[in-house]
């Protein structure tokens, strides 16, 4: 068997399908394998979530992630990680990180890998045929053939790593459906006119609840100086298309309205941006105020005035211009559609021999460990049956 990418999935589908006794040939374009494990979590990955579950994950198809999720949990892939004695650490929210290198996550794929797989790096592959009962890859280096064919590329987010769009190729080829792809996780970017406003923020952070239509998160939010980031955007972008409204509440644990008022009968001679700064960073207030146009005392203001005050803070809508694209996307929402393929072994169902697992399908996470989680879930999938 091929495996098209040394990835997380890549790794972990070699791993298995090596130890069930299978020819393993992984063919790799990067001069490393695992580079997106590299540079995950700030170089120690965020290897998995403790929470990990379906609900966490975006597809047109909900339900085709529960049978891999169920097959290798995330406390599957813990007790790796320990049986290699590499020490972790929970931050935030049930993330996971290596207390050293996320290198140490790599080294322990590629010792899974060591006797029952064949690594190549630096290989560009050119071409996938089949023929009748064979898959022709073909390289700059030579041809390989196999019965079984394993597409674990990847989706375009982070270009300069090498991602592209060459799983969606291959799918196209063999007649699969493509759900349009996207970024995701990535920061959201404002028009000329709102940066204007807005550019003396850059660098301010504030809790934050976002929402997009139905769907919020509850984290950290980041002013930068294109937009905004943050994990609670991260987040969000991945629901968000062009055109829609985000509404932020920049307070969430507070009655800004009550706190308003109960300052303008207790403390007349405040300043708005001064009791706005009791729960926010206070260039943040300011600005606030500035919008609002309520300069001055507290007690200068209305009832109304003050509700305008508390709309901004609690209720901040705005209509992001786009994002920053698959330069600085984590992932990528969309890929292979998964109606096409088994839930239970990754194989195109019209196409016998055939597998994509990873980023490439249509199954995307949330920010915090999920997505490694998903890659090692559908690469231990495939393994088992390929």
């Amino acid at each position: 068997m091929i495996i098209l990418g040394a990835g997380g999935a890549g790794l972990m589908c070699a791993a298995v399908a090596g130890h069930r006794g299978r020819s393993v040939l992984v063919l790799e374009q990067a001069r490393r394998p695992g580079e997106k494990i590299r540079i995950s979590g700030g170089g120690r990955c965020n290897f998995t979530n403790i929470h990990a579950s379906p609900r966490h994950f975006i597809s047109r198809n909900p339900h085709f992630c529960k049978s891999a999720l169920a097959g290798y949990t995330q406390n599957d892939f813990i007790a790796l990680v320990e049986k290699y004695r590499i020490a972790y650490h929970e931050k935030t929210l049930g993330q996971l990180f290596c207390d050293g290198s996320s290198q140490q996550i790599i080294d322990m794929l590629l010792a899974e890998c060591d006797a029952v797989a064949q690594l190549e790096l630096g290989v560009r592959v050119v071409a996938v045929e089949k023929s009748a009962d064979r898959f022709i890859v073909s390289t700059e280096r030579g041809e390989h053939t196999a019965q079984s064919l394993v597409v674990a590329t990847g989706g375009p987010s982070i270009p300069k790593m090498g991602a592209s769009d060459f799983a969606y190729r291959i799918a196209r080829q063999f007649g699969l459906a493509v759900v349009p792809p996207r970024p995701g996780l990535v920061p959201l970017t404002f028009g000329q006119g709102l940066l204007g406003e807005l550019k003396e923020l850059a660098g301010v952070s504030v809790d934050a609840v976002v929402r997009c239509g139905t769907v919020s998160f509850a984290e950290a939010l980041l002013f930068t100086h294109r937009g905004l980031s943050g994990p609670a955007i991260l987040q969000i972008s991945s629901y968000w298309r062009e055109g829609d409204e985000v509404v932020i509440d920049l307070a969430p644990t507070v009655d800004v309205l009550g706190d308003l008022k109960v300052a303008r009968r207790a403390h007349p001679r405040l300043e708005p941006a001064s009791v706005l700064a009791n729960h926010l960073p206070r260039r943040l207030a300011q600005q606030i105020v500035g919008r609002a146009g309520t300069p001055g005392r507290i007690a200068d203001s209305s009832d109304r005035d003050l509700d305008t005050l508390m709309q901004l803070v609690k209720e901040w809508r705005v209509t992001p211009s786009g994002t920053e694209g698959y330069r600085t996307a984590e992932v990528t929402v969309g890929g292979v559609d998964t109606a096409a393929l088994s839930s239970k072994t990754f194989e195109v169902k019209a196409v016998p021999g055939l597998y994509f697992i990873g980023e490439c399908l249509d199954v995307t996470g949330h920010l915090g460990g999920f997505n490694f989680q998903w890659a090692w879930s559908s690469g231990h999938a495939a393994g088992r049956y390929v």
